[in-house]
């Protein structure tokens, strides 16, 4: 593993939670959209994160000890809609929006769950952050010890 190495990887995180902080303060922006540019609410998304450049298993790389560490960070592999959660169905007949029984179907977005993330993805780039300190620093350290 190299000296950078971890740089690598502690970037490589840190960019890929800020892109889902991101992504969570577009789904908080559209909490109320009713009609998208193709007339459908607006669907809440979800950013999916993945190993970079490994082929195995997670636990693979852990359970074989002289096998070096494969992945280099993590990456952003998709952004995809929120199909599984039912969109919010609301009473106002007075709505351009509303339907024949004066429903309007606004967005599946729940701003609690998405403060709830986005604290859980700003802990996480913090995480990262301190990680990526902390190694500068025991480079820092390395070097400060060659030039003795």
């Amino acid at each position: 593993m190299g000296m950078f190495t971890s740089f690598d990887i502690n970037a490589s995180g840190m960019t890929a939670e800020r892109y889902r902080m991101d992504i969570i303060s577009e789904n908080v922006a559209n909490a109320n959209t009713t009609r998208t540019e193709d007339g459908t609410p607006y669907r809440r998304k979800v950013v999916v994160f993945e190993e970079k450049n490994s082929q195995t298993p997670f636990h693979q790389v852990l359970n074989k000890a002289t096998d070096r560490y494969s992945g280099s960070g993590v990456k952003v592999t998709g952004v995809y809609e929120d199909k599984w959660t039912e969109m919010n169905m609301v009473y106002d007949p007075s709505h351009p929006d509303a339907d024949e029984n004066g429903y309007v179907t606004y967005p599946n977005v729940n701003t609690i769950t998405e403060m709830t993330n986005l604290i859980d993805a700003s802990r996480a780039y913090e995480a990262n952050s301190t990680a990526f300190t902390a190694s500068k620093n025991i480079a820092t350290k390395g070097l400060d010890m060659l030039s003795m």
